[in-house]
């Protein structure tokens, strides 16, 4: 189909304590942070982009840390339920000694369709999988602090649940150009005809489920990815002759994004792959500074007064926990 999404551009969450989230994400799954910016909506709540080396669309991990809500998301229907990363062949035993260093609990590995996986929770109590499936060597792996041969590479698959699995079966495949690859009683599984990083997405049928409730420990959108502006504008107008509305596109700095719900009511987003996050921070640096869209940089004194104090740039430290976790 012309105009078929290349999979999933990035995903968001909502997360409690910042330094915790940054801990968990850089410090034991080893991702790089390569954006600290803040919520262009609440510019008092933070922004972290973790990602790999250049935070490349498939790898990538978004978080708003909501400090001062407290407010616990509730899984259910009419959200992303769950995350899926990929890792190399044969790399999971070295990802099961290193839970077990930092005390993080795990599932006991699954197989299915000759890929194995381990299941387990962030702090916040997000649901995420590691899966074998990734290749040996990835260019694009951040391995500052876990190493090269076991680094995550990006996503693997997410979960949608809904409570009617084909409506939205049936929009991303007519919308977004996604293919069904496996129907299962309650799953579907949709891919790319591209393939590659987060090429994959599991709807989940359930009729019974509580709505979902947005909050800390559940994830707030998914992001789709369109190549660049003239393709994002033939998935807008796709979306819209559905009946669906959709925003005008919006300026992230990062990338430009187009926001719609499908038919079960989770917020998709439809972001370009340019300009990258490498527009206001050379790659060796990325992530180092708090980083302010242009039209905020006037309340820059009141907001790093207002946020709170992390300690983002610690891969030697981690990295010395990893040698003793290895």
């Amino acid at each position: 189909m012309k105009g078929a999404t290349a999979g999933i551009h990035h995903i968001t969450g909502i997360a409690g304590d910042p330094q915790k989230n940054l801990d968990f994400y850089s410090g034991v799954l080893g991702l790089r942070l390569v954006k600290k910016t803040v919520n262009y909506d609440d510019p008092e709540t933070y922004h972290f982009y973790f990602g790999d080396r250049v935070g490349a669309p498939g790898s990538i991990l978004t978080f708003f840390p909501w400090t001062a809500s407290g407010l616990r998301g509730r899984a259910g229907a009419g959200q992303v339920t769950g995350v899926a990363f990929s890792v190399p062949r044969g790399s999971l035993g070295f990802w099961q000694r290193r839970f077990e260093h930092f005390r993080i609990e795990q599932e006991a590995p699954t197989t299915s369709r000759d890929e194995t996986q381990i299941g387990f929770h962030d702090p916040d109590g997000l649901a995420l999988e590691l899966v074998d499936s990734g290749d040996t060597v990835s260019e694009g792996a951040w391995s500052r602090v876990v190493p090269a041969e076991a680094a995550i590479r990006g996503f693997h698959s997410a979960t949608l649940t809904v409570e009617n699995a084909q409506a939205t079966t049936d929009f991303l495949g007519s919308v977004l150009g996604l293919s069904v690859v496996r129907e299962l009683s309650n799953c579907i599984r949709l891919a790319t005809r591209s393939g590659g990083t987060g090429s994959e997405v599991d709807v989940e049928g359930a009729p019974a489920a509580p709505r979902a409730r947005t909050g800390v420990g559940a994830l707030h959108h998914i992001a789709w990815r369109a190549r660049d502006d003239e393709e994002q504008r033939v998935f807008r107008e796709r979306i819209m002759e559905t009946g669906t509305p959709a925003t005008p596109v919006v300026d992230r700095r990062y990338f430009r994004s187009v926001y719609f719900h499908e038919p079960g009511g989770i917020l998709f987003e439809m972001a370009t792959d340019p300009p990258g996050f490498s527009r206001d921070e050379p790659e060796e640096s990325l992530g180092t500074a708090l980083k302010l869209p242009p039209w905020l940089e006037t309340l820059r004194p009141g907001l790093e007064r207002a946020l709170p104090v992390v300690s983002a740039d610690r891969s030697d430290e981690w990295r010395q926990m990893s040698s003793q976790a290895g």
